[in-house]
C-alpha cells in the first residue's frame, strides 16, 4: 500500500479516537435531557444519518445479501443491544460525572477482549498476556475496594464493547451496513420510548430551546463521522498501528474527567490505574514482540526471490 494512502489511514484514525476522546465535552451539552432520552435520539438520528449516507454512496445494495443471512442478522441484533448497553452507559457514567471511570472502561476493554478469547473462543494465551490479565483483575479488586463497589460502569464498558466487537466479528459486516442494520432495528424502541416522554411531559427534546434541540440531533453525526474514518483507518493502516491508536479517546477521557471536571483520584485510585496501564505496556509490549518475531520467522522460511 503506498506511504501516502496509509499516512491517510493513520490520521483518519487519528481524527477517530480524538473525537471519541471528547465525546465527555458533548454530553453534558445536552442537558436537561436523560441519559435514555439522549441514547434514543442518538440511535434515531444516527439511522438518519447513516441512512443519508448510504443514500448517497448508492450502498443499499450491500444489505440485501446480509438480510437474507437469518445468522448474520441474529449476530447483529445482539451487537446492537451491546452497543445499546455500551451508548447509555457512557452517557450515564459522563452525565452522573465519572467519566474517569469510563476511561477505565476503554482501558481495561484489550485486556476484556483477550479474555473473552479464552473464555468464549478457546483460544490460548502467552505468559505475559497472563501477567497482564492477572495485573488487571487485581487492579479491579483494588478499586473495588475503594469504591466500595465494583467500578460498574467501567466493567459493562468494556464487556458490552467486548460483546459487541466478537458480534461484528462473527458477523463480517461493513461499518456503514453495521450501523445501519443495528440502528434499524434499535429505533422502533427508541422512537417508543421518546413518545411516550413526550406524552408523559418529561420529553426534553423540542421543549429546551432551538440550540438544544440541534445539539441532540447532532449526536447522529458525531456517531456516525467517527465511525466511518475508523473504518477509512481500517482498510489503509496495519491492526498493530489501530491498537496503538485505541489508547488516545481513553486517555483523553482521563485527562477531561482529572483536569477539566475535577473527578477526585485518591491514592488507591491512582495505583489501581497504574496497575492497568502497566498491564496494558506488558500486553501491547508482548504483543508487539509476537508480531516481530512471526514475521522475521516468515521471512526465514520465504524462499529466495520471493
Amino acid at each position: 500500500m503506498p506511504d501516502q494512502d496509509q499516512r491517510r489511514g493513520f490520521w483518519y484514525g487519528f481524527a477517530a479516537y480524538v473525537t471519541w476522546g471528547l465525546f465527555p465535552v458533548y454530553w453534558p451539552l445536552l442537558r436537561p435531557a436523560t441519559a435514555t432520552e439522549i441514547l434514543a435520539l442518538r440511535i434515531v438520528w444516527s439511522l438518519v444519518v447513516i441512512s443519508v449516507l448510504m443514500g448517497a454512496m448508492h450502498r443499499w445494495s450491500a444489505l440485501r445479501p446480509i438480510l437474507r443471512d437469518r445468522r448474520r442478522l441474529r449476530l447483529i441484533a445482539v451487537g446492537a443491544v451491546t452497543i445499546a448497553i455500551n451508548w447509555g452507559t457512557y452517557i450515564y457514567g459522563v452525565n452522573s460525572g465519572r467519566v474517569v471511570e469510563t476511561s477505565l472502561g476503554y482501558f481495561i476493554n484489550p485486556l476484556v477482549l483477550v479474555a473473552m478469547g479464552v473464555l468464549l473462543l478457546g483460544e490460548r494465551l502467552r505468559s505475559m498476556q497472563w501477567a497482564a490479565l492477572g495485573l488487571a483483575t487485581i487492579a479491579v479488586i483494588g478499586l473495588t475496594l475503594d469504591y466500595g463497589h465494583p467500578p460498574w460502569i467501567a466493567l459493562t464498558l468494556a464487556f458490552s464493547f467486548g460483546t459487541y466487537g466478537l458480534m461484528k466479528k462473527r458477523a463480517a459486516v461493513g461499518a456503514r451496513e453495521g450501523l445501519a442494520i443495528e440502528t434499524a432495528l434499535l429505533t422502533p424502541f427508541a422512537l417508543g420510548w421518546l413518545i411516550w416522554l413526550q406524552a408523559d411531559g418529561q420529553g426534553v427534546f423540542g421543549h429546551a430551546g432551538p440550540l438544544n434541540a440541534v445539539l441532540l440531533a447532532g449526536t447522529g453525526l458525531v456517531t456516525t463521522i467517527p465511525l466511518l474514518l475508523f473504518g477509512g483507518a481500517a482498510t489503509r493502516v496495519s491492526m498493530t498501528t489501530i491498537g496503538m491508536l485505541q489508547y488516545i479517546a481513553p486517555v483523553m477521557q482521563f485527562v477531561l474527567g482529572v483536569v477539566v471536571f475535577g473527578e477526585h483520584m485518591s491514592t488507591a485510585r491512582w495505583l489501581g490505574f497504574g496497575l492497568v496501564w502497566l498491564a496494558l505496556a506488558f500486553f501491547t509490549g508482548e504483543s508487539l514482540l509476537h508480531r516481530r518475531r512471526r514475521l522475521d520467522a516468515v521471512e526465514l522460511v520465504e524462499p529466495a526471490g520471493v
